[in-house]
């Protein structure tokens, strides 16, 4: 046991100073088969601790239904094998390009924009979720012998609001429940983000990707006294579908790196290791005017350009981040560990199929009583998946055109059972009218909610109405398909599959391929060629989305998921497919870095 204190002018263990080598590694975005390797690689790159999220709507989709809660308290306990300490970031509220930020479409669906405010009702729930969570943080805390040396109020709340009313009572609601070390903020290194972020008594700390001299002078305006530390070292940056990849120059990271060092500052380097949005967990974002800023959706892979890689192995960035951490090691840094070894190249054939309203049938939920307008995805309880919904177009009438008002965010529409074209949130109107009378069946998908902004929170689904001319159509019936209900296998055997017949219509695939080897093989990488967009499992573990909009072509498969003999593979298409096969080989090629595109 030891005790961690916030210092005048560093951090302190048993009142000797030390400086904080961190990495950001989440532990949901990792399977926990892979979580001591990726942990070993943090300690070989020359970091003394890891930092995690916790989102609250992973471990809580629906109010008081808790699962794997436990998750958190493993892999803190991982990381005290591993010789690392630990941050924790409980939020509520995460960010982390996470579905929602983290918090359950069933909390912002009834608070809308009473979240992350002092709004009573809110902070009830959070304080549920935090009675129900935070005993094993405490439980680990470094004068209990564990290794977790300090924990964020919240995050990054300076980019958001000004109530320090919340703030205040989601720091008192830490200590209420056991939390001792050190509370901390996190924001940018703005005045106002700063101003708006920052809890008297608590250690601000700053999120940039570069100028470590400037971003640091700037914290000093606001926190005269404490250890300096850049919490979030945006070493790479995320990726959107349909926009270009996303690399940062190694050489240029490391600099930045040193910077940091040499102005005395701990440091979390964020990713250290990015991992996976596996199970359509992946967030989204707005982008422009913010009356009409365009969604844009987060991939699947979080690689991050990170130092270790998505596959977890190391790269340019490691090695030279390797160079710059190791002189400020207490002695030698440790070896690599083995570098996880890919699948060799296999092709799956998918020779069953079944149309999406038999999978509907068969997994969707009971159908929504008949309404005036149609229920949106908050309404219908349903975080991720589709909904499908059914109205009729009265007749006789002329062709008008036939569209959506707020849709969020893609719907496939059918006419009398015909596909007649899809629509976004940009091109909400099909292109040839439709006359009555006429049955409209729109599947819509949500492509992942708003993790940062003042869009945070806003429903999914329909969120205005079906729209004849200008004429709203009621009587809307709705249904929806959640992602989780493929969790159970046997769910799925009930599903009623038919030879496939080559045709590529949208709907549930089914297909095997054999393993030689699955204990030697440390991952795959899974491509749909000629496929649209849809979701992809292996052995019933779900893999994500897949798009063709790119730039992701290729879904991680952790090496655990694999079995030996036939392993199977279901593909959720709801577009269009391509050929009738899925290819599988040893992954997409290590980063070396490029251009600094995402010196953000």
């Amino acid at each position: 046991m030891a005790d961690f204190t916030v210092g005048d002018d560093h951090f302190r263990i048993d009142g000797k100073p030390v400086r904080l080598l961190s990495g950001a590694l989440h532990y949901f975005r990792v399977h926990e088969a892979q979580w001591e390797h990726r942990l070993s690689m943090l300690r070989a790159m020359g970091l003394n601790c890891v930092e995690t999220y916790v989102p609250w709507n992973l471990h809580e989709p629906r109010p008081g239904e808790f699962r794997d809660v436990g998750a958190l308290g493993r892999f803190l306990d991982a990381a005290h094998r591993a010789g690392l300490w630990a941050i924790v970031r409980p939020g509520p509220y995460i960010c982390a390009e996470w579905e929602n930020g983290g918090l359950p479409a069933w909390v912002t669906g009834r608070f809308g924009r009473r979240v992350r405010t002092r709004d009573a009702g809110y902070l009830a729930a959070v304080e549920r979720w935090f009675t129900e969570l935070l005993p094993q943080v405490a439980e680990r805390q470094i004068d209990r012998g564990g290794p977790v040396i300090m924990v964020q109020a919240e995050n990054e709340y300076g980019s958001y609001g000004t109530d320090a009313v919340h703030l205040r009572r989601v720091a008192a609601m830490l200590g209420a429940c056991g939390v001792s070390v050190p509370l901390f903020t996190s924001d940018g290194p703005e005045d106002h983000m700063l101003t708006g972020g920052s809890v008297p008594g608590l250690l601000a700390t700053a999120n940039f990707g570069s100028g470590a001299r400037e971003a640091f002078r700037v914290l000093r305006r606001h926190q005269a006294g404490g250890p300096l530390m850049c919490m979030e070292f945006w070493c790479g940056w995320f990726e959107h579908w349909g926009a270009p990849p996303v690399v940062r120059d190694p050489a240029q990271a490391a600099g930045a790196l040193r910077e940091i060092l040499e102005c005395g500052a701990s440091v979390n380097v964020y990713m250290a290791h990015g991992g996976t949005n596996f199970a359509g967990w992946a967030g989204a974002n707005r982008s422009g005017p913010l009356q009409d800023e365009e969604l844009l959706p987060t991939v699947t892979s979080y690689d991050y350009d990170a130092p270790v890689d998505e596959y977890g192995r190391p790269t340019e960035k490691f090695r030279l981040f390797r160079e710059v951490l190791a002189p400020y090691a207490d002695g030698p840094l440790p070896a690599l560990p083995p570098e996880p070894v890919g699948l060799a190249p296999v092709r799956a054939e998918l020779t069953e199929w079944a149309p999406l309203p038999a999978v509907m049938e068969a997994l969707g939920d009971e159908e929504a009583a008949e309404s005036g307008v149609p229920p949106t995805f908050e309404e219908l309880g349903v975080d991720r998946g589709l909904v499908r919904y059914r109205v009729a177009v009265p007749g006789p009438r002329g062709p008008y055109t036939l569209g959506v008002a707020g849709l969020r965010d893609r719907a496939t529409v059918y006419v009398d059972g015909v596909r007649r074209g899809v629509l976004s949130e940009g091109d909400a109107y099909l292109p040839e009218p439709v006359a009555g009378p006429a049955e409209v069946e729109l599947w819509v998908e949500s492509l992942g909610r708003v993790n940062y902004g003042p869009r945070l929170g806003e429903p999914k689904g329909i969120t205005g109405g079906v729209l004849h001319e200008r004429q709203f159509l009621h009587g809307v019936r709705a249904r929806a398909l959640r992602l989780d209900a493929f969790d159970e296998p046997a769910a799925v055997a009930g599903v009623p599959f038919a030879p496939v017949d080559g045709s590529g219509p949208s709907g549930l695939y089914r297909g095997t391929f054999e393993v030689a080897d699955a204990a030697g093989t440390g991952h795959a990488g899974l491509e749909l060629p000629g496929w649209t967009r849809g979701f992809v499992w292996v052995n019933g573990f779900c893999l994500g989305r897949y798009w063709s909009a790119g730039p992701q072509r290729t879904l991680y498969v952790p090496g655990p998921v694999l079995r030996d003999g036939v392993n199977e593979v279901w593909v959720l298409e709801v577009e269009g497919a391509g050929a009738p096969f899925a290819e599988l080989g040893p992954g997409v090629p290590v980063r070396a870095g490029g251009p600094a595109d995402a010196d953000a």
